[in-house]
């Protein structure tokens, strides 16, 4: 799956939800420094790439995630970000899900022909607790975006959004556990409660992995593995599709040359069938590198 664009590397802690960020882990793995914040030179323009037979490998119709090593609207990116938005306007075929903690800065870095808003640009917060819930939520409503929605990762504490969407502008909530070191219990009863709150709005909710530990009915549960997570997640039935996103793409200006996009078909394998993500993902690439 084509699905992840990270323009640039690293950040700068944020909130209570950055406290255990598998980027800082992962990066201290590598024995890299997640501190240090950087230009990806060789994958910035990723969405423009394409294959052997001149094919865009992000595809027409595609969404994909954009700086999940980072943020989007970092203090630190802003020498590169005007260059990520060409980019992103290149690509009016492919939806960008841009996901941030500092909604605060997103008005002063949107590009100059921005107006109302782009179609292909799906703009979430991150509402790890209550506090940021109504820290965030508010400035999501007042910001130029056709398409909103938050994401409730990692999901540290109760979270109630039901005085929220009657206003109609989130639509889609993703939830997730925490995972890697220290990693704190996601209660079983707070996705329940998201999911109910969501459902009565018919706003999508997806539900897409408990975290290393899930406390149900008082038992805490210890999974490492993410594919269980992510099956758990699924047979957990916490998962609701809601009224349509209503993306209107167009296909990319062609060159002289350039025949027009082919919209991407989804591939599912036999495992995506129990994937906490399947409601929200691409599908399968078909890569070959996977055993099922």
């Amino acid at each position: 799956m084509h699905d992840i664009w990270n323009p640039w590397h690293g950040c700068v802690k944020k909130s209570e939800g950055c406290q255990n960020c598998y980027m800082y882990f992962l990066d201290r793995q590598r024995n890299t420094d997640g501190q240090k914040i950087y230009k990806v030179k060789n994958n910035f323009d990723y969405p423009l790439h394409k294959d052997k037979n001149g094919a865009y490998k992000v595809r027409s119709g595609e969404q994909i995630r954009v700086c999940m090593t980072s943020d989007f609207f970092l203090e630190e990116a802003d020498a590169w970000r005007s260059e990520a938005w060409k980019i992103i306007k290149q690509r009016p075929d492919v939806v960008f899900f841009l996901l941030t903690k500092r909604p605060e800065r997103a008005a002063f870095c949107l590009p100059p022909d921005w107006g109302d808003g782009w179609e292909n640009v799906f703009f979430n917060v991150t509402c790890e607790n209550q506090v940021r819930a109504d820290e965030r939520i508010p400035l999501l409503f007042e910001l130029p975006f056709k398409h909103k929605g938050i994401m409730v990762a990692p999901f540290i504490g109760k979270v109630s959004i039901k005085d929220y969407l009657p206003e109609g502008q989130i639509e889609q909530v993703i939830a997730g556990g925490e995972n890697y070191d220290g990693s704190r219990p996601l209660e079983y009863e707070w996705v329940k409660g998201l999911y109910n709150e969501c459902v009565a709005a018919d706003v999508t909710f997806c539900f897409i992995e408990t975290g290393t530990n899930f406390v149900k009915d008082g038992k805490t549960y210890h999974l490492p593995d993410k594919g269980l997570q992510s099956r758990m997640a699924f047979r957990s039935g916490l998962q609701f599709v809601g009224r349509p996103q209503n993306f209107k793409l167009r296909q990319p200006q062609p060159g002289l040359f350039d025949e027009a996009v082919p919209p991407y078909q989804k591939f599912w394998r036999e495992k995506c069938a129990v994937c906490g993500s399947k409601i929200i993902c691409n599908g399968c690439s078909n890569c070959g590198r996977c055993d099922g």
